[in-house]
């Protein structure tokens, strides 16, 4: 069984891969075998990522809201290993600006990184995958997908429409080969919810509404991030799978 699982000679890329949840699939998928690479845009981080990270991999710098720059990235990703047969997208922002407060700079900048970004980077790297006939691609999804939270107006929209892009590629190309997930994290400590950890009343509000009765740790997101990542899920594709503790389930 373990052959499902084993990432040995594919080559993943993902994006975000200097913290937080990008940072630890960075280091799972390096685990389970695969050559990995890791873009976001600061280059320390990056280099500690790849201190820590296990078997062969690669940085790219770059900045994924820059939609021009995106072809000149995909080409940067190919370069040291081929193109990716796994992209992780987990490079994300979160403006936190209540529905009065949203600005159009601020729309534009969530929706961008968040959303189009992860659909323009993946259809730049499809048509290697569509010649191998085997590709995954995991978009990061959130609570946020199905529930309404203060000051994520527009966050949540991103988050929404992050459902409905994962079914539309899968659609569009899992005939292909390509099988297109989603992962909808719930409260896990990372830079995006330091504020909510700052907050231990908040954070313990956070957890009781889990059906498990705890926010989730970094190892969590292991066994379903390389699922999907893997020839484990060869029949699964255009779903949201909520790594939450049951949050979404109450």
């Amino acid at each position: 069984m373990t052959a499902l699982f084993d990432l040995t000679g594919k080559v993943a890329c993902v994006t975000g891969a200097s913290s937080g949840l990008g940072r630890r699939a960075a280091l799972v998928l390096g685990a389970a075998g695969a050559k990995v690479v890791g873009v976001a845009r600061r280059a320390d981080a990056l280099d500690a990522w790849q201190a820590e990270a296990e078997g062969e991999t690669a940085a790219v710098q770059a900045d994924l809201s820059d939609r021009k720059a995106i072809e000149g990235i995909a080409r940067d990703v190919a370069a040291p290993f081929g193109s990716p047969d796994i992209v992780i997208h987990a490079a994300g922002i979160n403006t936190r600006q209540a529905a009065d407060e949203v600005t159009p700079e601020g729309w534009d900048m969530t929706l961008n990184l968040n959303l189009a970004a992860p659909f323009f980077f993946s259809q730049a790297l499809a048509p290697a995958m569509k010649e191998k006939r085997w590709g995954r691609i995991v978009t990061f999804a959130s609570l946020q997908t199905s529930r309404a939270f203060p000051a994520g107006l527009s966050y949540g929209a991103s988050k929404g429409g992050i459902a409905q892009l994962t079914r539309a590629m899968a659609e569009a190309w899992s005939r292909d080969g390509i099988n297109a997930n989603a992962i909808g994290p719930g409260f896990f400590r990372t830079e995006l919810t330091a504020a909510v950890f700052a907050d231990p009343e908040r954070a313990a509000r956070n957890a009781a509404q889990t059906c498990i009765g705890r926010n989730g740790e970094p190892e969590d997101i292991d066994g379903p991030l390389l699922f999907l990542s893997s020839h484990a899920s060869a029949y699964v594709t255009g779903q949201v799978l909520m790594v939450d503790g049951g949050f979404t389930a109450k």
